[in-house]
């Protein structure tokens, strides 16, 4: 790999640290991320995932060890924070909470504004963010955001962050709550913005699918520490391992597992659906 965009070595996190309540979220923590990459983050409820990405725009900073964004030491208290957040965009769960005005346009522009840019480039980025996640900036841009669906709210809050023209984008479950047809096309957006805006990608998600589609290379956590790394097929062709850890897989992995339990000679790793299509031809053809 070459110089990592974010650099993380041996972070850890207490919660309430000194109380009954005492958690620890975080335990000697890893993790390199290429310029580029598009980076899944996934393990069970409270493995530590939204904890250590609350680390990359110091939400959260370093209790101990070291987290290094784009040549930026986080736990420094020289650091400017604002400098940071501007290239780390931070897409939360639940976009109502990430949403700051009343109109679509004005809470798309919030971010440029406050970074004092000519009004001029505050309405260029806000139409080049909204074009980006598919929001056509003359039917969107006065309308209410509390009027707003849930897939158009994910929208507005990624396109807020894409004003800001971070280096990384962070996401925490990006399609969660949402229907069939806006999960898609938000997949599809993000994929664009990875392949070919260059963005870097950094996701949560429980959705093994999601995994299988947009990953490069897949970072496994549990009990907050870091269990292993590798690329989708390494990931979901380790059954013990998905097992062990109780983590999911997607449809298509678990018809092969399924196909291989009932004595059944296919290969576990073709993933992708149109692979695992082709492994169920062969076996019809023999």
């Amino acid at each position: 790999m070459t110089q990592p965009i974010v650099n993380v070595e041996n972070l850890s996190h207490v919660y309430m640290q000194g109380t009954p309540l005492e958690h620890r979220a975080l335990d000697q923590v890893s993790i390199q991320v290429a310029e580029g990459e598009c980076l899944a983050i996934i393990g069970h409820t409270g493995s530590g995932k939204s904890t250590l990405i609350q680390h990359f725009n110091g939400l959260i900073r370093p209790q101990s060890g070291t987290v290094i964004i784009n040549g930026m030491d986080v736990s420094s208290p020289k650091i400017d924070i604002r400098t940071l957040r501007r290239q780390v965009g931070l897409v939360f769960q639940n976009p109502e909470d990430q949403l700051f005005e009343k109109l679509v346009g004005d809470d798309v522009a919030y971010g440029p504004f406050r970074m004092g840019l000519p009004l001029e480039e505050v309405r260029r980025r806000v139409q080049w963010a909204m074009d980006l996640v598919g929001l056509s900036f003359q039917e969107m841009k006065d309308r209410p955001t509390f009027a707003l669906s849930g897939g158009q709210k994910r929208k507005v809050a990624l396109a807020g962050v894409l004003s800001l023209q971070p280096k990384v984008l962070v996401l925490d479950e990006p399609t969660a709550g949402l229907d069939p047809r806006s999960r898609l096309e938000l997949l599809e957006r993000i994929r664009r913005l990875n392949r070919e805006e260059k963005l870097t990608v950094i996701f949560v998600s429980h959705n093994m699918e999601e995994v299988a589609k947009l990953a490069d290379r897949v970072y496994v956590m549990a009990n907050g520490k870091s269990v292993c790394e590798g690329t989708p097929r390494q990931i979901f062709g380790n059954q013990e391992l998905l097992r062990q850890h109780h983590i999911g897989t997607p449809e298509s992995v678990d018809i092969l597992y399924r196909l291989r339990e009932q004595g059944y000679s296919i290969d576990p790793s073709a993933f992708l659906p149109e692979e695992t299509a082709m492994e169920i031809l062969k076996l019809l053809n023999r």
